[in-house]
Order: C-alpha cells, then sequence, then structure tokens
C-alpha cells in the first residue's frame, strides 16, 4: 500500500483538462458569419442562402472535420501498373477525399456559375467556393478547375454535347471508366513544362494533325508536363505546338471507342501542402487529342481559363483566411492566461482586431471582384474594364497576405497551432500555395500592367468604382488622389508593380470598407492601412480603435 505521502507525490490523476478552447463544431459557417452574408447579399447573390446555409452547415460538421484532416494525412499514391503487371495510371484516394469530392461536387461548388441561368450566379458559386475553402483545400482544385473549363469546352459543338453536361453534374463518379458511361466527370489541366514553368510559349509538347490533316480537329500529342493536377480526371486541357505556335486541347482519358488514352503518369508531386489533392508529372506519348479553338491561340485560351481561376483563387483565400479567423478567435475566447480569457489580454485584442480587419478586406474585395464578373457577363462594358484590371489585383493581394495572415493565427493558438492534430498545421501549409498557381506574384503584377497599358479605360473604370466612397474620410479621398497620380507615372512601371498593385487593393479595400462595412471597421482600417503602404505586422493598429466592436462584427454568431 502507498504511504500517504507517496499519494501526495503521485496523485491519482494528472489529466484533468481546464483550460483548452475545443473544437469549433456544430455551428454553420454561413448562417454564423454576417460579414460573408452582408457580401452575397450585396453582390447580387442572395437567393443562394438556403443552399449556401446547407454547406456552411457541413463545414462545421465534425465528421466533415475529420474527413478533411484524414484525406490529408493519407495522401494520394500512384499505382502505376495492376498486379498482373498492366500499366493502369491509377492515383488511389483515402475514402475521405472521396466523401468530400462527393459533397463539393455534390453541392454544385464546381458548376453553380453555369447552371444557376440567374443574376448574381458567379457570385452565388463564390460563396460556395468560400465556404469549401473552410472545410478543405485540396479539393477546391478539381472544383476550380471544372468552373474555369467550361468555356473551352464550348468551343467544339461536338465536346460541348459529349461532355458539358457531364462536366456540370452536381454528382461524383470516381470510376476509371469512359465518359460515355458516367453520369459525372471531372475536368483536370495539364499546362506547365519543365523548361518553361509560367513561360507558356517555351513549352515544346508537340501536336500532330492525324493523318496529316487534323480531320475533326484530331491530333496526336507528344511530350512531359510538370504538373499535372488532379490526374485522375476524365478529360485535361493542354497546351501544345503546332505549326501556328502554341495551341490549346482537349484530352481525355478514355477513347471513343473505349479503351485508354495514351496518358501516362510519370510521378506524383511530394508537395509542402494541398496534400489530399493529387499534383503529377504526366507523359504524352502519341497521345489523342482535340484542338480547342484556333491553331495557336492557345496561350489566350490559357489566359481566358486563368482569369476564372484567379478569381477562385481571390475568394479561396478570403475563405482561407476566414476558416484561420475562425479557429483563432474561438481559440482565444476559450482560453485564459495570467487570470484573464486570453481574447480581452490588450495587445492580443489588437492582433485580433487586426486579422479581423485583414480578413474582412478580403471578402468584400472578392465578392465585388465576383459582381463585376457577372455583370461582365451581363454585357456591361464598365464592369468588363472593372473586372480586368481588378481580376489579377485581387488574386495577387489576397494571395499574398494569406501566408502571413495564417502565420499570425497560427502563433495566436501557440503549441497547440503547431501540432498535425489540430487544422492550423495544414492552413499553414497550404497558405502559400494560391500565390504560386495561375499565376505567381510577379507574373499576376505584370499582368496588372497589361490592363494599363492595352486598355487604358481600365483605369477610369477603377477610379469610378473608388469614387463612389469619395467625401465620406479625407483620408481615404487623399488615397485616392495619390492613387491617381501613381497610376499616371509612366516612369519605372514594371519596377514598380507590385507597389501599383498593393496601392490599387488596398485602397479599393479601403473605400468597400467605407461604403460598406461599420465605421469602427473602415476607421481602423484607414488608420492602419493607407500610411505608406508600409511592411508591418499585425497588431500594430494605432490608438483609438475599436477593437471590441471590429471583433465582435467578426465572430461567429
Amino acid at each position: 500500500m502507498p504511504s500517504m505521502i507517496d499519494a501526495r507525490i503521485y496523485p491519482a490523476t494528472t489529466h484533468e483538462v481546464t483550460n483548452q478552447s475545443g473544437a469549433l463544431t456544430g455551428i454553420n459557417l454561413f448562417e454564423a458569419d454576417r460579414i460573408l452574408r452582408e457580401a452575397v447579399d450585396r453582390e447580387g447573390a442572395g437567393w443562394v442562402a438556403d443552399r449556401a446555409s446547407r454547406l456552411g452547415a457541413a463545414a462545421g460538421d465534425p465528421e466533415i472535420q475529420e474527413h478533411a484532416h484524414l484525406a490529408n494525412k493519407h495522401g494520394p499514391t500512384l499505382k502505376s501498373h495492376d498486379r498482373f503487371g498492366h500499366r493502369i495510371d491509377a492515383v488511389e484516394f483515402h475514402p475521405s477525399y472521396h466523401a468530400l469530392m462527393g459533397l463539393a461536387f455534390g453541392s454544385g461548388v464546381h458548376s453553380l456559375a453555369w447552371t444557376a441561368k440567374r443574376p448574381g450566379a458567379h457570385a452565388a458559386r463564390a460563396a460556395l467556393s468560400y465556404l469549401w475553402n473552410e472545410i478543405e483545400n485540396g479539393v477546391g482544385c478539381p472544383t476550380g478547375m471544372a468552373y474555369s473549363a467550361i468555356p473551352s469546352l464550348r468551343l467544339v459543338p461536338a465536346i460541348r454535347t459529349m461532355w458539358e453536361g457531364k462536366a456540370l453534374a452536381e454528382a461524383y463518379d470516381p470510376r476509371a471508366i469512359p465518359a460515355t458511361d458516367k453520369a459525372a466527370v471531372t475536368i483536370g489541366m495539364a499546362l506547365t513544362e519543365k523548361q518553361g514553368g509560367s513561360d507558356l510559349r517555351a513549352n515544346t509538347t508537340q501536336a500532330m494533325p492525324v493523318d496529316g490533316g487534323g480531320t475533326g480537329g484530331e491530333y496526336r500529342l507528344t511530350g512531359h508536363k510538370w504538373f499535372c493536377s488532379a490526374p485522375m480526371s476524365d478529360a485535361f486541357l493542354t497546351l501544345a505546338q503546332t505549326e501556328q505556335g502554341p495551341s490549346c486541347f482537349f484530352v481525355p482519358r478514355s477513347l471513343p471507342d473505349g479503351t485508354r488514352n495514351r496518358f501516362f503518369i510519370q510521378r506524383l508531386k511530394d508537395k509542402c501542402g494541398n496534400r489530399s489533392n493529387a499534383s503529377s508529372e504526366i507523359e504524352y506519348d502519341d497521345t489523342y487529342a482535340v484542338l480547342l479553338g484556333e491553331e495557336g491561340r492557345g496561350v489566350r485560351a490559357a489566359i481566358e481559363m486563368a482569369h476564372l481561376t484567379r478569381l477562385d483563387f481571390a475568394i479561396g483565400s478570403a475563405g482561407l483566411m476566414r476558416w484561420a479567423l475562425n479557429l483563432t478567435l474561438h481559440h482565444t475566447h476559450g482560453r485564459r492566461v495570467f487570470q484573464r480569457v486570453l481574447a480581452d489580454q490588450p495587445l492580443m485584442r489588437n492582433v485580433l482586431a487586426d486579422l479581423c480587419l485583414e480578413s474582412e478586406a478580403a471578402t468584400v474585395i472578392a465578392f465585388r471582384l465576383a459582381r463585376a464578373v457577372d455583370e461582365s457577363a451581363a454585357g456591361s462594358e464598365q464592369a468588363r474594364l472593372l473586372e480586368r484590371i481588378l481580376t489579377p489585383v485581387a488574386k495577387f493581394w489576397n494571395c499574398k497576405r494569406v501566408p502571413a495572415f495564417i502565420a499570425e493565427a497560427l502563433e495566436c493558438h501557440g503549441g497547440n497551432g503547431f501540432i498535425e492534430e489540430q487544422p492550423m498545421a495544414r492552413l499553414y501549409r497550404e497558405a502559400p500555395l494560391n500565390g504560386i498557381w495561375e499565376g505567381t506574384g510577379n507574373v499576376i503584377c505584370l499582368d496588372v500592367l497589361r490592363a494599363l497599358q492595352r486598355e487604358p479605360d481600365s483605369v477610369a473604370a477603377l477610379l469610378d468604382e473608388l469614387a463612389l466612397a469619395r467625401g465620406v474620410d479625407h483620408r481615404l479621398d487623399t488615397a485616392i488622389d495619390a492613387l491617381e497620380v501613381e497610376l499616371s507615372d509612366p516612369l519605372e512601371l514594371e519596377h514598380r508593380a507590385r507597389q501599383v498593385t498593393a496601392m490599387i487593393a488596398t485602397v479599393m479595400e479601403a473605400s468597400l470598407l467605407v461604403r460598406h462595412s461599420i465605421p469602427a471597421v473602415a476607421d481602423a482600417y484607414l488608420a492602419s492601412r493607407l500610411d505608406g503602404l508600409s511592411n508591418r505586422a499585425f497588431g500594430s493598429l494605432p490608438r483609438g480603435v475599436d477593437a471590441a466592436a471590429i471583433i465582435a462584427r467578426a465572430r461567429l454568431q
């Protein structure tokens, strides 16, 4: 029998948990997010509320959150051959990945912009994509590619007839069988190569017309693609060289006779993040393909696809920030340090309020862009011009802000945020990705310059939008004036491209918050973001801001 002294030295229990926040589950991430709901209503997509609410409930479901954890913990594996030695080029996934794909595609995350047939369809689809990025980011790649591929599929009537309805179906069928036998298909992309990267014109994959004449637009491709995302897809959009230059092609996994196309997966990429999603290197070797659009205009087609995926990355980055913020607010309000709730510590309150500002700013600019896409599709030239310049601006800025944002959010969690059992570690690895896909920061800023130089009317459209907020606050008026001067200065424009792009983004966010948010948010943003756009640490808001009101607005209700 232990003595009384032994009992004191070795207590009966040491693991009573008294100061942990617990999991953020059982809450509808659409219904509880007033900032998201306001943005969806304001930008013309309020009619998506019921569908968004269902997806928001799934985002807060602990079973769905566990699927996200497992799909990333047990990533895809390549099975190049079957047990008899036949080459099959298959990718195997954990069941949780398939469950998430079924939820995403079944919810219309990939398709609503094209199937809704009503005003605000792109903004409505953006709401679903935003919410999906609060669930799991790897699946966002297949949904985003399917979303952006639809205009290209429509270039060839036979492909549109056969593939569009299946690509837009609210269903998921992972079976490796001919598309003719499936009700739903997925679409991937394979554009970049080792020697070129973002320089798509440097691609060396060759396209030879069938029988020397390109009958029916049919070609055979030979080459190696350095990044092919979602190689388990039923078809791919790709680039190859013809006599006229880089051209866009449609590559089905199965041939018209039902046999598999010559599409060889060489290896899967071992990525920093986005681990649930398979990214690969593939080989074309006399691979059947169909020309999409005109020969020699493939880069233009790729840019048109990228325009929609860049919108999706602006939206997705805002959603990623929002989920990190939700987790951080939940943790800091559920944990005590130094005899006080962590969120009530003055310096932590400054950090949290600053993160809230950044998250709301990212949300408002992304959804304003989504409305511009809708209005442009409806025929508005003013909206088209605004969309042209705001797409790369919002993509650059939201994607650029995510890594710093999530690093700060993770730090708010302390050591808990750095372990793989918690979602913050996964978000931290995910954070840099959106800034790389569909154009790194320099590529995107150069696209902003192209908009300024080739479509100068886009500057007028931008300034017209900013003018809607003039007269409310002298700080914003001064910033708009300074931006106008900056845009009119042609000297060393390429050298200044990042500065110009960041300035456009910050002034646009400021104008939107002045128009649409509460005074505490607008005032704090103007006070902290318009002073020279310096590199500043989160948690350096000036004295006098209403941090409590800012945090209360952002907290889930």
